[in-house]
């Protein structure tokens, strides 16, 4: 049903909602609710279109590096040289394609997960009062217009406007960000921009009844909904590529490139040679296939699945697989306050009693008879496992009398509650009458601090009972507005005992002439271990931004105890009223003055995570809302929280905190720094020995030398290249490696001295080659195979070598400890094993064409493929007292 409104629900009045949505109290009829259901659907979220498993797998091959590879394997059948194709290479290829294309499948979560969850959220059942009865039906049938009727524990079915409210809290955090219930009333709120958590007379759908009980009107069902807003910006946010994705898509760009030019050169130098161009093309693709890592891709697959272990670890599960990768280039962390930096746990935090705040951890009499107060007029109950249910804000005060010793069962056993006034939102204050053993009743009241002390005519001082002058009053509201300003919840306590029960359960009998017994502050308090994350955070060059619907002033104090502001500071905190007046284009200009956002809804989070992507940087973002869920696919890396995160959440991130710690993140982030480094080790070492192929091959072709079989390069790449490359993904972190500046969205696997070092590396590689062959059959005057077979040994064996070599860029590998890795030791041990063995073992050397070395040619190779590791040593130190290795 459509409604024509002029101003929001919750600026109107009960009679203009009940016209608009042409409803009344007594609920529609069973043949109004049949037309409005055939008109608009049922209450439900819509399934956006999803990819079948054949879609998501061919979805996999459109990856750059893919692409070529696939073209490698096409040329390979051909690149032999003789009149049958040989499939061995394009085997290869099409193995490692095909199986990182599977893991991709597996791995990479779609937003339909967090649609799906966003619908289980939704509440089965709902009682509504159709054709003049209260009756129950499916939430899937509730249509605009029905009068719905909200208790304790009910799942709030659709966005419905309140007309009646009796004492109602909903909690809605997961819509919110909000940490305590919200206490709902029918005050109207004037303007377009009122935010969700401030619309006191609404109910949303997806939240949850915590107390009290209601009678609403259905203004909203399906995707008209807050969630179904939700839901449609989700399956609406494009999924950008991570920047593992676009390093891998640069680095085939520039592979394909620079093999096409060699192939090229070498093909047009061998034609003006006076060679058949039949004979040069077939050159010219053997080298091209050789230049080509073949194994990089599922190199770079493992070994970001041994990130995904070594964080699981740690308490990071990460859900796809870049996303490992992607954590080691963040540069802005855009986290959720409630649950993630701050316990979501409301805590006792100050005492007033006595004239003077307490701190919470100071030791406390069990007599106090403010401790008392708070835990009799209090609504708590404690289960049997000593859990606690109730209102967040009371279940603290149970808790810090139950950690202080405060045994509140002894106390109700020897003076049980009898009667009660219970809280309303008018006067803001409860109270409890518990009768005593003495045949006197102890009147136990709490509430809002200015609406007590109206009622308060004594006040308990060091244990004596004195009159409540005007000067105390003032002390009082001094004491609360200190604590307030900490962003504490303040509530007071009074009391008073009287002979006989009250005549009459009202306010006016029972909350009057009370003594003031004291005051509580509380918050929700930040983790222990956050402030020195976002430290570690800070000191890594990350810069830590707090989003949260919660208050202006609690989000502030709490981003001062954390550092994310400095205690002295006065801007930097921004609300969503205040960005509704902000252009995008101004946002993505002043971000960087903000680092704290309140009252904030889920699109303006969006916006915070769009404008931060829009000056390069790489966004982290944590969440455990439903709220949440835009801005965690939106970002570069969403990170969901696994115990109080929404299923939602969840199923919109990356990646998932076991423990909700924001310590975990950085920890994370470290972890990623780690893996990207050790691609890039992966990445040096195959692109410098496949360079050294390549230089071999191509000068030996243009001094039309024989120097290397296809079966030898073969059996090269199969053995050195993949092992050590897979175990280079196992080094540790380097030791300062958080003590530097993210590398940000420009730097990619050839960056940080990596690009000229494949260079350098791989010439000396095909230059120590090309001189034992030169050695061996223009010095030496041996035959040509054995020259093959020396510079067979000599390439294989000085990859293995220069392995040692890339565990650091600049570093020598004496610092970074040479064997330290024993997989490594071990993959270098095996590939040396299966290298030698083609030339030792008899019945092997046939097959690869290799002859028999003698003690001095073994000792020719194996030396100069070991000078490989004092050279670019030497290098190394050049390069560090230049200062190279700092730019």
């Amino acid at each position: 049903m459509e409604t024509n409104i002029k101003k929001p629900f919750y600026a109107q009045t009960e009679e203009e909602v009940l016209q608009n949505v042409n409803s009344s109290l007594e609920g529609l009829t069973s043949d109004q609710v049949k037309q409005r259901l055939a008109e608009n659907g049922p209450n439900a979220l819509e399934e956006g279109e999803k990819k079948s498993l054949i879609q998501k797998f061919f979805d996999q091959f459109k990856d750059f590096m893919i692409i070529v590879l696939l073209a490698a394997a096409v040329i390979s059948l051909f690149a032999h040289g003789g009149s049958t194709p040989d499939p061995t290479d394009a085997i290869i290829i099409l193995a490692v394609v095909i199986l990182n294309a599977i893991l991709g499948v597996f791995q990479e979560a779609r937003a339909e997960e967090a649609i799906d969850a966003l619908k289980k959220m939704a509440s089965p059942i709902a009682k509504v009062r159709r054709d003049g009865n209260v009756i129950n039906v499916n939430s899937e049938d509730i249509v605009v217009g029905d009068i719905v009727i909200l208790e304790a524990g009910d799942v709030v079915p659709a966005d419905m406007r309140l007309l009646q409210v009796n004492t109602i809290k909903i909690e809605e955090s997961a819509l919110t960000g909000e940490s305590v219930p919200v206490e709902k009333d029918l005050v109207l709120h004037e303007g377009d921009d009122v935010g969700i958590g401030d619309r006191t007379n609404m109910a949303f759908s997806s939240t949850s009844v915590t107390y009290g009980r209601a009678v609403g009107v259905v203004t909203s069902t399906g995707m008209n909904t807050e969630v179904g807003r939700i839901a449609h910006m989700l399956a609406n946010t494009e999924e950008s590529k991570t920047p593992l994705q676009e390093n891998q898509d640069a680095l085939g760009k520039w592979l394909t490139i620079m093999i096409l030019v060699i192939a090229a050169l070498i093909f047009a130098v061998g034609l003006l040679r006076g060679n058949e161009w039949t004979h040069m093309l077939l050159t010219a693709i053997a080298i091209a296939v050789a230049a080509i890592p073949e194994g990089l891709p599922a190199i770079t697959t493992i070994i970001l699945a041994l990130g995904t272990q070594k964080m699981a670890q740690r308490n990071a599960l990460v859900r796809k697989l870049p996303a490992v990768e992607t954590l080691g280039g963040v540069e802005v962390i855009c986290s959720d306050k409630t649950g993630t930096l701050t316990l979501n746990q409301m805590t006792v935090e100050k005492m007033v009693y006595d004239d003077k705040i307490h701190d919470a951890k100071e030791d406390i009499d069990l007599s106090n008879t403010a401790l008392r107060m708070m835990n009799l007029a209090n609504d708590t109950q404690i289960a049997p496992d000593k859990s606690l249910i109730g209102d967040p804000t009371e279940t603290a005060m149970v808790q810090y009398g139950l950690d202080k010793g405060y045994d509140l069962g002894a106390e109700l056993a020897t003076s049980p509650r009898v009667a009660e006034v219970p809280f309303d939102s008018t006067r803001k204050l409860m109270s409890t009458v518990h009768e005593l053993a003495d045949g006197r009743f102890l009147i136990a009241t709490k509430g809002a601090p200015d609406m007590l002390l109206d009622r308060v005519t004594k006040i308990e001082k060091n244990g004596q009972i004195l009159d409540f002058t005007p000067a105390d009053h003032e002390h009082i509201l001094k004491l609360n507005t200190e604590m307030a300003s900490q962003a504490l919840r303040v509530l007071a306590m009074a009391y008073k005992y009287v002979d006989s029960m009250p005549t009459s359960l009202d306010t006016a009998v029972v909350e009057k002439d009370l003594i003031f017994a004291g005051l509580v502050g509380m918050i929700d308090p930040e983790r222990a271990e956050a402030g020195a994350s976002i430290r570690v955070a800070k000191d890594a060059g990350i810069r830590t931004v707090m989003i949260t619907g919660d208050h202006k002033e609690t989000a502030q104090a709490i981003a001062k105890r954390l550092d994310i502001l400095s205690p002295d500071q006065v801007g930097g905190v921004l609300t969503g009223a205040e960005l509704n007046d902000i252009s995008d284009e101004e946002l993505t200009k002043t971000v960087e003055n903000y680092s704290v956002y309140a009252r904030v809804s889920p699109e303006h989070k969006v916006r915070i995570v769009k404008a931060w992507q829009a000056n390069g940087k790489v966004v982290s973002m944590t969440g455990d809302g439903v709220n949440d869920a835009p801005s965690l696919k939106q970002a570069d890396i969403g990170v969901g929280m696994g115990i109080t995160g929404t299923e939602v959440s969840k199923g919109a991130s990356d990646m998932v905190l076991a423990d909700d710690n924001f310590e975990t993140i950085v920890v994370a982030v470290e972890e990623g720094r780690k893996v990207f480094a050790n691609i890039q080790k992966a990445v040096q070492f195959l692109l410098s020995a496949n360079f050294g192929e390549v230089m071999t091959l191509f000068i030996a072709t243009m001094a039309g030398w024989s120097i290397l079989e296809p079966v030898h390069i073969l059996w090269i790449n199969l053995v050195t290249d993949v092992f050590p490359a897979i175990a280079l993904g196992l080094e540790e972190a380097e030791p300062d490696i958080m003590n530097h500046p993210p590398r940000g969205k420009s730097s990619n696997f050839l960056s940080n001295g990596v690009l000229p070092s494949i260079f350098y590396q791989g010439i000396l590689e095909g230059g120590i080659t090309l001189f034992v062959f030169w050695y061996a059959t223009h010095v030496a005057n041996w035959e040509n195979l054995v020259g093959e077979t020396m510079a067979f040994a000599t390439l294989g064996l000085i990859q293995l070598f220069h392995a040692f070599n890339v565990k650091s860029v600049y570093k020598s590998i004496f610092s970074v400890g040479p064997f330290k890795n024993r997989m490594f030791n071990y993959a270098i041990l095996l590939s040396a094993v299966l290298l030698l063995a083609v030339m030792l073992v008899p019945g092997l050397t046939g097959f690869f064409d290799v002859a028999p070395l003698t003690p001095m040619q073994w000792a020719i190779s194996v030396g100069s493929a070991f000078s490989i590791i004092p050279i670019v040593e030497i290098i190394k130190a050049i390069l560090r007292a230049t200062g190279a290795d700092k730019d």
